[in-house]
């Protein structure tokens, strides 16, 4: 059974989402920003899994994250009540910043495949390096990619 927060599989961090009508377009298919919100969702889940809360970082460091880069590549539709997994590993992890590379799937096969570049950032907007505790904790999760 897999809880609210997803798992870890192989290295990578699996959540499953339903896929509602707001996810949808007239057509019934997912809309393509939607699945920067199922992305989001995922490397949210996979923090959590991992003992990190963002409210928790924000108050207790004042630093936030934020996407500085997203390649998406779009490759076939999910529709209306699919069940799908978002699959999340980080690939790069530096002083201010990480990389993630997502996959959206339904079934086994891809639809789309993300490599975000996400950014420590202060209350200012100005770049922050992550906190120690936060970069030691992303260290488990940070594969190289294949």
């Amino acid at each position: 059974m897999t809880g609210l927060s997803g798992r870890i599989e192989g290295g990578e961090h699996v959540l499953p989402i339903r896929i509602y009508y707001e996810d949808t377009d007239a057509a019934g298919i997912v809309y393509y920003a939607s699945y920067l919100r199922f992305a989001e969702r995922g490397r949210t889940e996979m923090l959590r899994l991992a003992g990190v809360r963002q409210s928790e970082i924000s108050r207790q460091h004042g630093v936030a994250f934020a996407v500085r880069d997203c390649k998406a590549d779009y490759r076939q539709p999910a529709r209306l009540d699919d069940l799908i997994e978002v699959r999340s590993r980080l690939t790069g992890l530096r002083g201010a910043s990480a990389d993630a590379r997502q996959v959206i799937s339904r079934d086994g096969t891809s639809l789309v495949r993300l490599d975000v570049r996400i950014a420590c950032i202060r209350d200012d907007g100005r770049p922050a390096r992550f906190p120690a505790g936060l970069h030691a904790a992303l260290e488990r999760y940070c594969q190289t990619r294949e």
